[in-house]
């Protein structure tokens, strides 16, 4: 039987999975390298990836905290605070295939507001690239600091 290009259309891509890891090869971060894999799971924090069959297509880490930090050690003196962690920062991003970098954030986006933290912030490098990307995937630039900066996403519906 001959395909026509109207079957080919109709086909749906596999889908993607947004998954929590416990573990990731950390050299494989291009944004932060050298946090240790201890470092990213202990203390309010979170690895998860976006993965169809065995590939991942995407990672984010995740932390909770109560206020936007302006560094990774303000970061993770944040974590180690007492108190509700109503604040979700990404501090690290990174994606192996075109585009599953925007779908990880929008799962993000969707696991913030099922988890209900009042805000989605992140802990980016001051790089041309880490700004197009979060601006591109809709978010505001809220906080210029001496090595980072921070964009947030918007939560409400």
């Amino acid at each position: 039987m001959i395909k026509t290009a109207l079957d080919w259309f109709k086909k749906k891509p596999p889908v993607a999975t947004f998954v929590e890891l416990s573990s990731i090869e950390v050299t494989s971060d291009p944004v932060r390298p050298e946090l240790s894999l201890e470092w990213r799971t202990s203390l309010g924090r979170k690895i998860f990836a976006l993965q169809q069959d065995d590939e991942t297509l995407a990672v984010i880490c995740l932390a909770f905290t109560n206020d936007v930090p302006q560094s990774v050690r303000e970061l993770d003196l944040m974590c180690r605070g007492v108190g509700k962690k109503n604040i979700a920062v990404a501090y690290t991003v990174w994606s192996n295939r075109r585009g599953s970098g925007f779908r990880i954030i929008q799962k993000v986006v969707e696991y913030a507001k099922v988890q209900e933290f009042d805000r989605l912030v992140t802990l980016s490098p001051l790089t041309p690239t880490s700004t197009h990307f979060h601006i591109r995937n809709g978010a505001r630039l809220i906080a210029i600091n001496s090595t980072t900066q921070n964009f947030e996403y918007g939560l409400k519906n």
